[in-house]
Order: C-alpha cells, then sequence, then structure tokens
C-alpha cells in the first residue's frame, strides 16, 4: 500500500535525499585510477556521520558496507573491497542515508580515468532513461508511463533493461511500495497521485538484460559479462511536474572541477 507523504514529510526527505547527494559529490573528488573501494566506502561512512546522519546500507539486510559499489559488469549490490579501480572502469555508487527517521537513496554512475565510446554511450543513455522516466512522474500517469519511458529509450538505443530489480517506494523505510519497474506498458500500474515519493532507477546493460547473483549473495552481475550502468534520484510526484529531492548537481560540479566532461553534457533530452 503506498503511502503519501505530507509537506513536512516531504521536507526531511528532501534533506536525507540532499546528504546523499553531497556525499557521492564528495566521493567525486576521489575516485581516480588507483583508489580502491573500500577507501570510497570509509570515506562516505565519515561524511555521513560527520553530518549527523547513519550510513541506510550499513546492516540493512546484513549488507556489510556504507556504499554499494558495482564495476563494469557489476550490475548493482556490489561489496566495497580492496581492488583498486582502473582506468576505463565505470563504477556505480549507490548510496544511502537515514535522517532525521527518514530514508536518502541515490545513485551514480562514474567514469574513472578515460572511457570508452560504447561506455560513454552506455552511461549517456541510463541517464536519458531516468531523466524520461522522472518527466512522466506526474500526477494522473500511470506507475507504466514511468516504466515504458524508462524501456523504450534503452531498447530503441540497442541497450537492454534489466527487469529482475525496480525502482522503490522511499520515506520512513528505505523501500516503500510501490515497486517502480525499468519497463512496461504505458497506462498500466497504479494512478500516480502527488505526495508519492518513489525512487526511480534505471539499470541498464550493454549486452543482453539477463544477470545473476555472486557467490558473496549480494553482487549481481550480467551473464554475458557485458558492462552495465545506473543512476537514482529519489522523487515527488506533483500535479505538473515531479519535485526532485535528490540531485547530481554537486556531483556534476566536483567533475567539472576535474575537468571531467560527462557523457551526456552535450546531448540533453
Amino acid at each position: 500500500m503506498s503511502v503519501l507523504k505530507n509537506g513536512e514529510e516531504i521536507e526531511k526527505l528532501r534533506q536525507s535525499n540532499l546528504l546523499v547527494s553531497k556525499t557521492l559529490a564528495e566521493l567525486a573528488k576521489h575516485i581516480e585510477e588507483g583508489v580502491t573501494t573500500l577507501k570510497l566506502d570509509r570515506i562516505a561512512e565519515e561524511y555521513i556521520r560527520d553530518h549527523g546522519a547513519d550510513p541506510g546500507f550499513k546492516g540493512y539486510d546484513g549488507f556489510p558496507a556504507t556504499l554499494c559499489t558495482s564495476l563494469n559488469s557489476e550490475v548493482v549490490h556490489g561489496i566495497p573491497s580492496e581492488k583498486a579501480l582502473r582506468n576505463g572502469d565505470i563504477l556505480s555508487i549507490d548510496c544511502g542515508v537515514i535522517l532525521n527517521g527518514y530514508y536518502g537513496d541515490t545513485a551514480f554512475t562514474f567514469p574513472v580515468g578515460e572511457i570508452n565510446g560504447k561506455a560513454r554511450e552506455l552511461l549517456r543513455i541510463t541517464y536519458e532513461c531516468l531523466m524520461r522516466g522522472i518527466s512522466n512522474a506526474v500526477e494522473g500517469n500511470r506507475l507504466g508511463d514511468i516504466s515504458y519511458a524508462v524501456q523504450s529509450h534503452a531498447e530503441k538505443s540497442g541497450f537492454s533493461v534489466v527487469r529482475e530489480l525496480v525502482g522503490h517506494g522511499l520515506g520512513k523505510k528505505l523501500h516503500e511500495a510501490p515497486e517502480v519497474p525499468n519497463f512496461g506498458k504505458r497506462g498500466s500500474g497504479i494512478k500516480l497521485k502527488s505526495g508519492l515519493v518513489i525512487c526511480i532507477e534505471p539499470m541498464i546493460n550493454m549486452g543482453k538484460r539477463n544477470i545473476y547473483q555472486k557467490a558473496d549473495g549480494w553482487t549481481i552481475r550480467t551473464r554475458d559479462g557485458e558492462p552495465s550502468a545506473h543512476y537514482e534520484l529519489a522523487i515527488v510526484v506533483q500535479k505538473e511536474k515531479p519535485d526532485i529531492l535528490s540531485t547530481f548537481e554537486y556531483i556534476e560540479q566536483e567533475l567539472k572541477t576535474k575537468n571531467k566532461e560527462l557523457p551526456w553534457q552535450n546531448n540533453q533530452p
């Protein structure tokens, strides 16, 4: 059962999601060849706790870390390790916090050094899928309108959509109703109402959509070993346009200071 949020709850969710956004931007300062994902995890946990919040993922269903760090063919839920980043990698970082009793949850796929053209295209299309999904998150639309917008853009661009993992509602719990699939039919699903807070998070594969879980019990990888990208923002459904609670703005500012051009910089949808 989806629970609509009132103004006070939305503002608390905005604060928690802005902290996640700023945490990812702090990580952007450190993402480069030779850095380990475990070091990034330590930086994130310290930053979150220094800002009066708790990591939202650490201990969640037994997850051992603050961040989900998923490299290249890892789709989501990768566990930070001593493995060092390499030039040409793409790194999805999914981060959550709990601030004032409410969750923040956002993900961003970072290029490490210089990535190849196919990887840049994957990141660009995945970002555009997210933006198209968000633009459909308005009162009166159906949940399937979001799903269709994501799927149709990914597939017409030659990529595939992971189906076993979905977006979700967000509030005092990390995963609330409704589930938000990245595939579906226009006009299907529940009718969207103002005050519904959801995380939209396309997981798009360069190759086929098939995935599997590694022996660690968490990490999800593409079955064909091709790269995967993942972007996520938390939004509130409103009448005319959605209210976006988390943001990539801080990340983009940090990347620009490092003279790193974003894959979608000159290709806004």
